[in-house]
């Protein structure tokens, strides 16, 4: 069994890959009915890329997933389910094909909002006041 965790934004992704019967879960429910459909296609990217090179009937994969908002997590899940694919089998050509497509699934993007400066609560962290030359 292999456990692995992967974040984007706020959002935390722990995928756990065990021997099985080719299962994905997200959140103690099937893949197939997460929504919204676009993002759940985004999601399936790895188990696509790695459908010739591993057995995926034989992989159960759980990922649990919590905090931000549906972008962050659907980002933060499918970089779990490819990190854990590697990490189960081991498989150096699965690694590159994963960075050649997108090093994203790989690589955890740090990348974060900016924070509110003060003064300017619910305007953006850069927000100033227009001027005026009249």
């Amino acid at each position: 069994m292999v456990v692995i965790s992967s974040k984007r934004k706020t959002s935390v992704a722990r995928a756990h890959a065990e021997k099985g019967s080719g299962k994905i879960m997200v959140n103690s429910s099937s893949l197939d009915i997460y929504q919204p459909e676009l993002l759940r296609d985004y999601i399936k990217e790895p188990v696509l890329l790695a459908d010739g090179l591993v057995d995926l009937s034989k992989i159960n994969i759980s990922v649990n997933v919590y905090g931000g908002g549906v972008s962050g997590r659907s980002d933060a899940i499918r970089s779990a389910i490819a990190r854990a694919l590697i990490d189960y089998t081991k498989n150096e050509v699965l690694l590159k094909k994963y960075i050649d497509y997108d090093r994203r699934l790989i690589v955890n993007d740090v990348r974060q909002t900016e924070e509110h400066k003060p003064s300017q609560s619910n305007k953006g962290p850069r927000h100033k006041r227009q001027k005026s030359y009249r």
